[in-house]
């Protein structure tokens, strides 16, 4: 291994690219973050984003954190320059019927990995958000709050929240009843309210006890279920390299 050994870990105060410096230090780079959205919606696919940034001061990029801190317009904002200036990215996005078949955890696990593999660098060492990722060719390290603490994953949360925001968007033109524009597929009053009134949709996650429940209460008739065509963005990988 090139460089000096890994001898510490940073400190949460030590700045959102401690991370990062320490693995180039110890001749692990570049670093690649990983993070999902969707995970608590029932309602919508789930998305996975990976970036790896530039090195260097003159590739940090000011007021990452973990998306849920900003407001929507900053995360478009930060969505833009961060596709834009990025060493690689990538965009998973893995449908509803596939939570409902193999189970949430597998599909983040499983998105995870093939967001990496879609990078157009590899990385030398994975940062991830929360969980271990098995399976990987390069070392990783799973960080609590990592959205919170490690710049790439804060990069990614950023591309994987953006990019599920954009297609709960296009799913309300589909199906304007739940308001996926403003709730994003989860858990609310007034999306709990539009589910007893109309029953679940395509879009919704079977598996789910609330989402079944409805459909039990209506008849075991989901909304829109003969509806043709694709969802915006099932099943695709998006990326590129800067």
């Amino acid at each position: 291994m090139k460089g000096r050994p890994l001898r510490f870990t940073p400190r949460r105060d030590a700045g959102l690219h401690a991370y990062e410096r320490a693995l180039e230090h110890a001749g692990l780079s570049p670093v690649a973050g990983v993070d999902e959205a969707g995970r608590g919606a029932c309602a919508g696919p789930l998305v996975v984003g990976a970036v790896i940034l530039q090195g260097g001061r003159g590739g940090r990029i000011e007021g990452l954190t973990d998306s849920k801190m900003l407001t929507p317009a900053r995360r478009e904002e930060l969505y833009a320059e961060i596709t834009r200036r990025a060493r690689a990215w990538s965009a998973v996005v893995i449908p509803c019927h596939d939570i409902d078949k193999i189970g949430l955890h597998r599909c983040n696990v499983t998105g995870m990995r093939r967001a990496l593999a879609a990078l157009d660098t590899r990385p030398a060492y994975v940062l991830s958000d929360g969980f271990p990722v098995p399976g990987l060719e390069a070392p990783g390290l799973a960080v609590i709050k990592g959205d919170q603490v490690a710049a790439c994953v804060a990069a990614a949360s950023i591309v994987a929240k953006v990019t599920r925001d954009r297609i709960m968007v296009d799913l309300h033109e589909r199906y304007p009843e739940y308001g996926f524009d403003v709730h994003k597929g989860y858990v609310t009053r007034a999306h709990g309210a539009a589910l007893t009134e109309h029953g679940p949709c395509p879009e919704h996650r079977f598996s789910y006890v609330n989402v079944g429940r409805a459909l039990r209460n209506n008849g075991e008739t989901a909304l829109g279920e003969e509806t043709e065509g694709e969802v915006p963005g099932e099943g695709r990988t998006e990326g590129a390299h800067a």
